[in-house]
């Protein structure tokens, strides 16, 4: 399956100030995020953003806050998305396709994932977009996805199945702005 841009929806997982230190090359993590938001608002692609438990674990890094829409950034106290924090009444919670990044992998991502997939929605977890403490725990959590039936991407993978093809000025601008 082919992730489109006007079937998905990009969802950042609670990357969020007090917990990037502990995260295994969290600011990489950071980096690919707010790639991917920036490359998602350019093509119109909806963007929700969680944090979990702000009070303990801090807000969104400024930096990609700034560039989250309101209404689409939602509190949360249970580690899956899809449970309780009204995932679905968002603006792009209705699309069928979901591109997951954030942390932790083996957590808030996995719980997130399953959640989608037990919600009958495609999932597309981007490999450099994702993070735990510590890489073992990352690779188990990226494992278990795949096998519940997630499918794990890169980032340029979203960015030219989103494209659909060359050719075009957005294709142009995309590429020089984003795919270098």
């Amino acid at each position: 399956m082919m992730m489109r841009a006007k079937d998905s929806t990009l969802l950042v997982i609670d990357l969020q100030e007090r917990l990037l230190p502990a995260i295994d090359g969290g600011a990489a993590v950071v980096e690919q995020a707010t790639w991917l938001v920036r490359l998602a608002q350019r093509l119109d692609v909806p963007v929700i953003a969680t944090e979990q438990y702000p009070k303990g674990l801090g807000v969104t890094g400024a930096e990609l806050r700034e560039l989250l829409p309101a209404e689409g950034l939602r509190e949360k106290i249970h580690f899956s998305a899809t449970a309780g924090a009204g995932l679905f009444d968002l603006p792009g919670g209705e699309r069928r396709q979901f591109i997951v990044c954030g942390t932790e992998t083996h957590v808030c991502v996995l719980q997130t994932v399953l959640g989608l997939l037990a919600a009958g929605r495609e999932v597309f977890v981007v490999d450099e977009a994702v993070g735990s403490r510590r890489p073992r725990d990352k690779a188990l959590g990226l494992a278990r996805m795949e096998r519940a039936g997630a499918v794990i991407v890169s980032r340029e993978m979203v960015a030219f199945e989103w494209l659909e093809q060359a050719g075009t000025d957005v294709f142009r601008e995309v590429s020089r702005n984003f795919i270098r």
